[in-house]
């Protein structure tokens, strides 16, 4: 009779002997290839166990996203951004017990301060539709406060497209294409769309890389899109345009925008039209008239000489060649591949960039002629309630809906490896997201958004978040106090009149 038991452990005994001794072998194989390898000093000087540096390397970042990162820590973006994100995304209540988790004594921290004899409920703040070029042929009327920022289809997936499509259609936000052109997976969802032309002009560029009438007039004619926007610069990298790695070049999206299959998408550092502001506000003159919709600007905040000039020749000019709107990006922006000294060195903040442009859009007598659109990390209600306050007409989000979708911020943006497929070609990781069950996310998320900006600006005592002032943010300054934002930037002349008296 079988002794089981006996035989079991044999087993066990053998398996163990023989895994040891692969161990052992693989040790000494990798110990012969760090020893004789030359091209890192501490795998040929520690040959094994060098290797379990780069190991954890690799997973500290993961192990400080989860683990050791508190909730207000982590950069670009902390786990309580993400988590109302999620929240609002899947639905939930936002309420949270017990107090703030956020340090108010921090410099630069918004303060609303509220009235002392707000509205009754049933007078609670609602937002409403705004006209943007009014003077065009077919001025387009924003119903949202909150829109969606610009992410090409290469930079993003097919299903992600697809998903914000949706999304904001049932939301009633639009959707910007980003400068990689237009797509049908745009289109599928129904939503209005804005037409970003970057500097490689993609989707509307003859085969030299100029610029088409003849294809911008086909851009056009398509009713879902309502406007156009000229993309000067982007927060994450100003000075430098749009970076598209070769892996994440289609032949789909190849053709999309006028490229070869596996070639990279590098786009000019700017417009070769636009050399000078007189030329700008010309090349806008030329996109309206050939479109007959409204014509915008991107840029980001730099220096304040040169938002100056371009007030001002547009007040020699006339306010027609004015751009219907200007998408000022901060510093803070994010994008899918960038050079890190321009990310993280380059371009104001939009927290000092949104009061300078709009004082001075404001001064100039424009605040009616030019609306002004603020992006840049403006992700939660309260960014957007301060964008508002600050002089903005509208606020916009990239990665604020990546996190609706899903996105974890794994930070593989630029590798085609995005885990959530978000941000990747690669099926494998495209089938994790399901775009007919993450678009509600969109919507809600972008819904969740507007009714927290209005529960900020019923608290403050207006009925429409526009409504909202300067007077009505305080913000800490380094000493734990804080001062009203008025008084920190002056809309215009009139109030800083009232501040110096």
């Amino acid at each position: 009779m079988i002794d089981w038991t006996a035989w079991v452990l044999e087993v066990l005994a053998l398996s163990f002997v023989f895994l040891v001794g692969l161990g052992v072998l693989i040790a000494a194989v990798l110990f012969v290839i760090d020893r004789t390898q030359t091209e890192d000093a501490i795998r040929r000087n520690y040959p094994v166990i060098g290797r379990f540096r780069h190991l954890f390397t690799e997973l500290g970042e993961f192990f400080r996203q989860y683990f050791f990162a508190m909730d207000r820590e982590e950069l670009p973006f902390n786990r309580a951004q993400r988590d109302w994100i999620k929240r609002a995304g899947e639905g939930m209540p936002n309420t949270v017990a017990f107090g703030s988790t956020r340090d108010i004594r921090v410099a630069g921290t918004p303060l609303f301060v509220n009235a002392a004899f707000p509205p009754l409920d049933q007078q609670a703040a609602k937002t409403e539709p705004m006209v943007i070029g009014a003077g065009t042929p077919n001025p387009y009327v924003a119903r949202s406060i909150f829109n969606l920022s610009g992410m090409s289809y290469g930079a993003i997936s097919k299903p992600a497209v697809q998903a914000l499509s949706r999304g904001c259609a049932e939301a009633g936000i639009w959707m910007n294409t980003g400068e990689g052109g237009l797509s049908e997976y745009h289109l599928e969802g129904g939503c209005d769309l804005v037409y970003q032309i970057g500097t490689a002009k993609f989707g509307v560029r003859d085969i030299e890389g100029n610029l088409s009438e003849e294809k911008l007039r086909e851009m056009a004619a398509i009713p879902q899109v309502k406007m156009f926007e000229l993309k000067l610069a982007q927060g994450a990298k100003p000075g430098k345009g749009g970076i598209l790695p070769a892996a994440k070049v289609t032949p789909e999206i190849a053709k999309i925008r006028g490229l070869e299959p596996g070639q990279a998408g590098i786009s000019p550092n700017r417009h070769a039209e636009a050399s000078n502001v007189d030329e700008l506000l010309d090349l806008i003159g030329r996109l309206r008239e050939v479109s007959g919709k409204p014509v915008g600007i991107k840029t980001v905040g730099g220096a304040e000489e040169s938002f100056a000039e371009l007030f001002e020749r547009i007040a020699a000019r006339g306010a027609d060649c004015a751009p219907d709107f200007i998408t000022l990006d901060g510093g803070e922006g994010g994008t899918g591949a960038a050079p890190m000294p321009l990310i993280d060195l380059v371009g104001m903040s939009i927290r000092e960039a949104l009061p300078m442009v709009s004082g001075l859009r404001d001064a100039a007598g424009l605040k009616d002629r030019i609306r002004l659109v603020a992006s840049g990390k403006l992700v939660n209600p309260g960014d957007i309630a301060w964008a508002m306050s600050a002089g903005a007409d509208f606020v916009v989000s990239a990665r604020g809906f990546m996190f609706a979708l899903g996105c974890i911020q794994a930070l593989k943006c630029n590798k085609n490896t995005c885990p959530t497929g978000i941000t990747t070609h690669d099926k494998r990781f495209q089938k994790g997201l399901v775009a007919e069950e993450k678009w509600a996310r969109v919507a809600a998320y972008a819904t969740g958004i507007v009714k927290e900006v209005e529960v900020i600006a019923h608290s403050v005592g207006v009925t429409e978040p526009r409504q909202m002032r300067r007077r009505h943010v305080r913000i800490v300054q380094p000493d734990g106090t804080s001062i009203p934002m008025h008084i920190l930037h002056p809309r215009g002349p009139a109030e800083a009149r009232m501040t110096a008296e």
